[in-house]
């Protein structure tokens, strides 16, 4: 097995930069020719538009303006250069949000991830993305093909029946969230059953160091990528382990948040991304992620720039057990109960494992009144812990991580 997918992994910085001058000017060309982009981005020289110092110049476009864009023109809101029926898959994301997708090679760019994982012939791959309106299943099915693994399609859930598929097919690598891997091996030794795990790719969530180390010690490999439903791989993790290698099909700014404005390397700023794929043109597409640049290049011998990985959110929105909380949903629980003055939202850790707490201050005594409310508005469980009114700090978030990823 080759050490690296392509060549692209590792051209010199000359090279790279020539060929970003001649593909960012086309792919300029090609996001107005989509009329959504277009009356976004305006009147521009394309020719013009050759670096990524030139790029800077261009609007960043936000979630809120696709979201916005798509409620006008349905589904995709005049972004993609094809019509919703020119793409194999439309996928809606919380929102709601609509995405497309299309079964040509490994049209995510999830290969060259599980590549560095070292996947290939004669792997199978147990995906526990979910693969129902959401794209995250059918993203590294793509990218397993690429690579030349079977899949076992398991999707989220249902942990008796991952451990008697991953024993019975022999699964040799997983692919999921982190911490839902230790949520089947845990059930596989309650069962007795030894699982042939030796590599995990895992994406959703934060990988946290003594998770990383548990897998270490049951003999599996575990690195993670930073991918999203609109944009596919972002960054992942070589061998090396030092930060995240930027992936060779988009182009990554880091800049400051609520400005667009690059910062220096080193100083942590909102992720902007620019995709080269040619169906979905996303120019400058602020992710609400925070990371930093980091100097120099890969041990591995990758040249392309890296990243720290993900640290934390621009805004308050939060990703808990793989789903986004964001604060209009907290408003929106609020606004369920007039009885209900103010909510916050904690994500913490109970083990190895995500926890959500929603805190609510209220008159009310019984917390399981509001349970049904949670679900709804959160998409997700969690501990509530009933609070007097006016207990809440007053600092303006309803949203807090307490979470830990040094």
């Amino acid at each position: 097995m080759n050490q690296y997918f392509d060549a692209l992994e590792t051209r010199s910085a000359d090279a790279r930069a020539a060929d970003l001058a001649f593909a960012l000017p086309a792919q300029i060309a090609r996001a107005l020719g989509a009329p959504g982009m277009a009356a976004h981005i305006g009147a521009v020289d394309t020719a013009s538009i050759t670096d990524v110092a030139a790029l800077a110049r261009l609007p960043v476009l936000r979630k809120s303006d696709l979201g916005a864009a798509q409620k006008a023109a349905a589904p995709f809101g005049g972004l993609t250069t094809r019509p919703a029926h020119g793409f194999e898959h439309i996928f809606q994301s919380p929102g709601p949000i609509y995405e497309p997708g299309r079964t040509t090679a490994d049209w995510w760019r999830m290969g060259r991830f599980l590549h560095a994982c070292g996947v290939g012939p004669g792997d199978i791959v147990q995906n526990c993305f979910g693969y129902h309106l959401t794209p995250a299943g059918m993203i590294f099915e793509s990218g397993a093909r690429a690579v030349g693994a079977a899949v076992l399609p398991a999707g989220t859930g249902q942990t008796e029946l991952q451990v008697r598929s991953a024993a019975d097919v022999g699964c040799t690598v997983y692919s999921g969230t982190p911490d839902f891997l230790k949520v089947i091996l845990d059930r596989a030794d309650e069962m007795g059953e030894r699982l042939a795990f030796t590599r995990a790719a895992v994406g959703g969530g934060a990988l946290f160091p003594s998770l990383r180390k548990e897998y270490a010690a049951r003999g599996i490999a575990t690195l993670q990528c930073y991918a999203t439903a609109d944009l596919g791989n972002i960054a992942y993790e070589s061998p090396a382990m030092e930060g995240m290698i930027v992936d060779e099909g988009v182009i990554v700014e880091i800049v400051r948040p609520g400005t667009g404005i690059p910062v220096p390397t080193g100083e942590v700023g909102e992720v902007v991304v620019t995709t080269l794929n040619p169906d979905y043109p996303l120019i400058r597409f602020a992710t609400g992620d925070l990371s930093a640049i980091l100097p120099g290049q890969s041990p591995c011998g990758r040249t392309n720039l890296r990243i720290k990985g993900w640290m934390g959110r621009a805004d308050q929105t939060t990703k808990i057990k793989g789903m986004f909380v964001r604060p209009e949903q907290v408003a929106a629980l609020v606004a369920r109960h007039p009885e209900v003055a103010r909510a916050r939202v904690v994500a913490s850790r109970e083990g190895e494992m995500d926890a959500m707490t929603v805190q609510i201050e209220t008159t009310a005594c019984e917390p399981g009144r509001y349970e049904a409310s949670v679900l709804e508005t959160l998409k997700l469980r969690g501990k509530i812990t009933l609070m007097e009114p006016g207990s809440l700090p007053n600092d303006g978030k309803v949203i807090e991580d307490t979470r830990r990823y040094d």
